[in-house]
């Protein structure tokens, strides 16, 4: 039995797997807002709860925003900033009386497709989230790639420098200080600002993906738009890790266009006479983040 949580800024999800890797308990609640203290209350209630169904788990896997600090072994960069300077694993090691492995959203999500989703049997995977953020991981081997900076597969935080008239306006200021990064035109506001700029509509990207799909001209062209940047940034991506696969997760991964269409582009910008990488989108959705925390 494998118990895989995900601690969100929203909600607080909890999966038992099998041995085979099926779900056999789920649960879920509300992230105590700005409280650490009752965030790992609920954590422990919530592990409590699945071993009085199921048995006693060994080990225990957490996904979280942010990574784990290796000068201090605090959790840095949560957009759940109680998290923060918070020596997350020490404290639940403490509470829970046993070995946790902590591990960055994102990074759950790659090892979860890897390991029994959309890239099963896959040498290099690469997983890309693609939503209100971006971010990303790397699995190579079954294994989680976890570098020496806890930063392995934050492709959003590189700049990304388009084509002329791949993107209106000048390079958007990103949240982490910098500007132009790839996560400024590839997140969902990032699609919704190059919309706005392109028509002057203020839609969300989801309003904008579901007008795409309905013919309205304007959105399937801010689509195409996006499609050529994201060619474009995983072209960088595969120039360096030349993985066999490149899963898609986050709301964005729904958009069918983009399967079709960025596979077309990136080979302009990947240094190879031909691109054999194959993008696809996840097989477990929603589900990736605690299922790959159980899969630490």
């Amino acid at each position: 039995m494998r118990i895989g949580i995900d601690l969100g800024g929203t909600k607080i999800e909890i999966a038992v797997l099998d041995a085979g890797g099926a779900i056999v308990h789920r649960a879920r609640v509300a992230t105590p807002a700005g409280d650490y203290g009752a965030t790992l209350s609920a954590v422990s209630d919530l592990v409590a709860q699945a071993e009085r169904q199921h048995g006693r788990a060994q080990s225990i896997g957490i996904g979280t925003p942010g990574s784990i600090s290796r000068s201090t072994g605090c959790l840095k960069n949560a957009n759940s900033v109680c998290l923060n300077g918070r020596n997350l694993r020490a404290d639940l090691v403490a509470l829970l009386k046993r070995e946790v492995r902590i591990a960055n959203d994102a990074n759950c999500f790659a090892l979860s497709e890897a390991t029994d989703g959309a890239a099963a049997g896959s040498r290099i995977v690469f997983g890309v989230i693609l939503g209100t953020g971006v971010g990303g991981g790397l699995v190579v081997d079954g294994k989680l790639v976890d570098g020496p900076n806890g930063i392995t597969g934050e492709w959003g935080h590189n700049p990304l420098v388009l084509d002329a008239g791949q993107q209106l306006g000048p390079p958007r200021p990103c949240y982490c200080g910098r500007v132009g990064c790839v996560e400024t035109v590839l997140s969902g506001p990032g699609l919704a600002a190059d919309h706005a700029l392109a028509t002057g509509a203020q839609k969300s990207a989801e309003q904008i993906c579901a007008q795409a799909q309905s013919g309205d001209s304007s959105c399937v062209q801010t689509l195409e738009r996006y499609a050529k940047s994201l060619a474009q940034a995983l072209a960088v991506v595969i120039n360096i890790l030349d993985p066999d696969v490149i899963v898609l997760g986050g709301g964005i991964s729904n958009i069918e266009l983009l399967y079709q269409r960025v596979p077309t582009h990136w080979g302009k910008w990947v240094f190879s006479d031909r691109v054999q990488t194959r993008l696809v989108r996840n097989r477990h959705g929603d589900s990736s983040g605690v299922r790959g925390a159980a899969w630490l």
